[in-house]
């Protein structure tokens, strides 16, 4: 298998809108993804899967490639030199294989990419795991927004700061190369095609 992670295009954002749904429930609209793919200061990005080949891109199994399914989507605003995640989330039968870390990777690499400074993000606070993703590629809780959700849950306000220090550039290959070694447990390559404008 191989996921890819890039920039949504136009013929993406119907898929985006039923992936979105299938993961938050429909948190955005057709027009909402047309007015974040439209936005010069917003990164919209995801993970597609495709299956029926092995690392080097040779067919296995049937001898009718799959077409990459989209599994992931994300957001970033670039405001000033901050970067606010906005969303990420992967369809649920891939949770917890990496591919989750693999797009927060390719999200920080464009926020660091566009000079921001730090980035930031809410997340529900009984989400264990994505908390636990977030806490491991080096954010820390700078604060909880109580009842921020509508079914009453809190958020947790994570931040990460110095994206553009060596210190940040230095973890964030080591993420890189963790995010590989556990996609390659489960015999898939993870190949990001970040063409920034």
């Amino acid at each position: 298998m191989i996921a890819t992670v890039r920039s949504l295009e136009t013929q993406d954002l119907a898929d985006a809108v039923a992936l979105d749904l299938q993961i938050f429930g429909g948190w955005w609209s057709l027009p909402s993804y047309q007015t974040e793919f439209q936005r010069s200061s917003s990164s919209l990005l995801g993970l597609w899967l495709q299956t029926n080949v092995d690392k080097s891109g040779t067919v296995v199994g049937p001898t009718t490639v799959s077409l990459p399914r989209l599994i992931g989507i994300s957001c970033l605003w670039r405001v000033l030199d901050e970067a606010h995640i906005t969303i990420l989330g992967i369809y649920p039968q891939y949770q917890g294989r990496g591919l989750g870390q693999a797009l927060l990777v390719s999200l920080l690499q464009t926020a660091h990419h566009h000079q921001s400074a730090r980035a930031t993000l809410e997340v529900r606070a009984s989400n264990a795991a994505a908390v636990a993703l977030y806490t491991k590629l080096g954010f820390q809780t700078a604060g909880r927004r109580p009842q921020y959700y509508d079914n009453g849950d809190d958020a947790l306000i994570l931040w990460q700061g110095s994206l553009q220090s060596s210190s940040f550039l230095r973890s964030l290959q080591q993420w890189q190369l963790d995010t590989e070694e556990r996609l390659a447990v489960w015999d898939c390559t993870f190949k990001p095609q970040l063409g920034w404008d």
